[in-house]
C-alpha cells in the first residue's frame, strides 16, 4: 500500500493555468442539508472554494435555502427545484457532484439521492445520507458506470455491506472492487482503495478532526479536486491528505480540543502555501 505523502500530493494536484479563468477550474455542485443540518452543505461548499474550483453551487431543500444562502459567501445557493429532471439537467452542466451531506434520512431524500445516481453523468461523491440512501439500494452503485468517490466512516462503512474483518486495507479494497467505486474508509489511518486494485493509507489528521462537519468538508475537497480534471483515486487521495493536514496545524495552534471544522477550512491556505513553498 502506497502512503501519502507532501511530495506525492505535488505531483497528483491539477494545475493552474496562469491565465486561467473561474470556467477553467471546475464547477462542483453539492445536493445537501435539511432541517437542523444547514452547516453541511455551507461546510463542503465553502472547503470546495478553498480547495480550488471556479463555480460552486449549492442546492438544498426550500425550507432551509434562506438559513444556507445567508451563510454561503463564495457559493451559489439555490433551493432545490421539485422538478427532479430540471435539478438533474444543472448537475449534468457541473464536473462534480456532492451529494449527501446533512441531506436527511426521509423517504424522499432517499429516492432523491437513487434517482440521482441512477441518471447523473457526471462523477459523484457520496457522502454521509448520500452513503445511507444507497446501502438501501446497493445495486444502484455496483450498476453504476460512471466514476463515484464513496467516503463511509466505519458505520456506513458495514451498512455498505463492507467486511472489517479482512483489516481496513483489505476491507476498503473488497469493497472498492465489489461496488466499482473509489472508496475512502474514514478513521485513522484513512484508507483509499481504487476497484483497480491501487490503495494508498494517509499520513495526515489528528483525533481532534473527529467533530460534526468535518466529512462534509472531506467531500467538497475531493469534488473539487475531480472538478479541476484530477482522476478520482488521485482527487480522493489528495483530498484526504490535505484534510489531515489543515487538521494538524488546527491541532498544533488551537490543540484537539477547541478546534472545529471551519479552523479546517480556514487552515486550507496554509497548507496550500506549504506545498508551494516545498517545490
Amino acid at each position: 500500500m502506497e502512503k501519502m505523502t507532501r511530495e506525492l500530493v505535488c505531483s497528483l494536484l491539477p494545475s493552474r493555468r496562469a491565465d486561467g479563468h473561474k470556467g477553467d477550474f471546475g464547477r462542483v455542485y453539492a445536493v445537501a442539508g435539511s432541517v437542523g443540518y444547514t452547516g453541511a452543505p455551507v461546510y463542503a461548499a465553502e472547503a470546495a472554494a478553498r480547495t480550488g474550483s471556479g463555480l460552486v453551487f449549492v442546492g438544498v431543500p426550500e425550507e432551509v435555502y434562506p438559513i444556507v444562502a445567508a451563510r454561503c459567501a463564495t457559493a451559489m445557493a439555490q433551493p432545490l427545484p421539485k422538478d427532479w429532471e430540471d435539478l438533474l439537467e444543472r448537475l449534468n452542466r457541473c464536473d462534480a457532484v456532492v451529494l449527501g451531506p446533512g441531506l436527511g434520512r426521509l423517504p424522499q431524500s432517499e429516492e432523491l439521492v437513487v434517482f440521482l445516481l441512477e441518471r447523473l453523468e457526471k462523477p459523484v461523491i457520496l457522502d454521509a445520507d448520500g452513503i445511507n440512501a444507497a446501502a438501501a439500494h446497493i445495486h444502484v452503485l455496483r450498476n453504476r458506470r460512471r466514476p463515484t468517490v464513496v467516503t463511509p466512516h466505519e458505520g456506513e462503512f458495514l451498512r455498505l455491506g463492507g467486511d472489517l474483518s479482512l483489516g481496513r486495507e483489505q476491507a476498503a479494497l473488497a469493497a472498492a472492487r465489489a461496488l466499482g467505486c473509489v472508496m475512502v474508509l474514514k478513521g485513522p489511518g484513512t484508507v483509499i482503495a481504487a476497484p483497480d486494485g491501487r490503495t494508498r493509507l494517509n499520513t495526515t489528521g489528528n483525533c481532534g478532526m473527529a467533530k460534526g462537519g468535518s466529512g462534509d468538508i472531506l467531500a467538497g475537497m475531493i469534488a473539487s479536486l475531480v472538478g479541476q480534471g484530477a482522476e478520482p483515486f488521485d482527487a480522493a487521495a489528495c483530498a484526504v491528505w490535505l484534510h489531515g493536514r489543515a487538521g494538524d496545524l488546527c491541532s498544533r495552534e488551537l490543540t484537539e480540543y477547541a478546534m472545529t471544522p471551519p479552523d479546517m477550512i480556514g487552515r486550507l491556505p496554509a497548507v496550500f502555501r506549504e506545498l508551494r513553498e516545498s517545490e
